[in-house]
């Protein structure tokens, strides 16, 4: 399902659960040794799904650690993201050549709990969520807006190594399948390229949503 909202150029492996064949190395066994079982297998599935996808890619497919602020520690040549939720796990990358950055992020599609929205929604963010909701009901609009901003977030931390608040963020989404994220944080460098936004894609399927953020090399 992924693939349908990265480039050709990504690579990407998905699960609908934890997989029994999903192991971690030692090393990364250590990063979720304190956490419940539930959290480790979606981590050891997820991790499965990034060796999964760096093994297509023609890159090492070994220990994957964690950087900063949580962040997948990729093998040199590849950037990366990796997502989880509840009953899917999944990991995109690609080489340099292609893609500069990448965010991928998979939520439920179900309404966020009450208050969510007005903590991580601009007004007019807000409005048009609501707006969404009335005319296009199908879809679980304010869950999509907070996925595509931990997208934005995931894209933009590898390009600033700054954290990104919510409200640093303004997104305008097209019911087609896409979506604009304008940084109100200010302007993110991209090799030679100055961007003040990022352009996304999502998509609703199988009780999940899904958004993209791809910076092209």
């Amino acid at each position: 399902m992924i693939e349908r909202i990265v480039p050709a150029e990504v690579e990407t492996a998905e699960a609908y659960g934890d997989l029994a064949e999903a192991k971690l190395f030692p090393e990364e066994a250590l990063l979720v040794k304190a956490a419940v079982a539930q959290r480790r297998g979606e981590f050891a599935t997820a991790r499965h799904c990034a060796r999964q996808a760096l093994t297509r890619l023609g890159a090492p497919a070994g220990a994957i650690l964690t950087g900063e602020r949580g962040s997948p520690v990729w093998p040199d040549g590849v950037v990366g993201s990796i997502t989880h939720c509840v009953g899917y796990r999944a990991a995109v990358v690609a080489r340099p050549a292609h893609v500069t950055s990448i965010g991928v992020d998979a939520e439920p599609a179900l309404p966020l709990p009450s208050g969510v929205l007005e903590a991580v929604a601009l007004p007019d963010e807000q409005i048009a969520v609501k707006e969404l909701l009335e005319s296009a009901p199908g879809i679980a609009w304010d869950r999509l807006l907070f996925s595509a901003k931990e997208s934005v977030y995931k894209a933009w931390f590898p390009l600033t190594k700054r954290f990104l608040e919510f409200e640093e963020a303004r997104l305008v989404f097209d019911p087609a399948g896409t979506f604009t994220a304008q940084l109100l944080a200010g302007p993110a460098r991209a090799g030679s390229r100055t961007l003040h936004t990022f352009d996304g894609r999502w998509l609703s399927e199988k009780g999940i949503v899904l958004t993209s953020v791809t910076i092209p090399a």
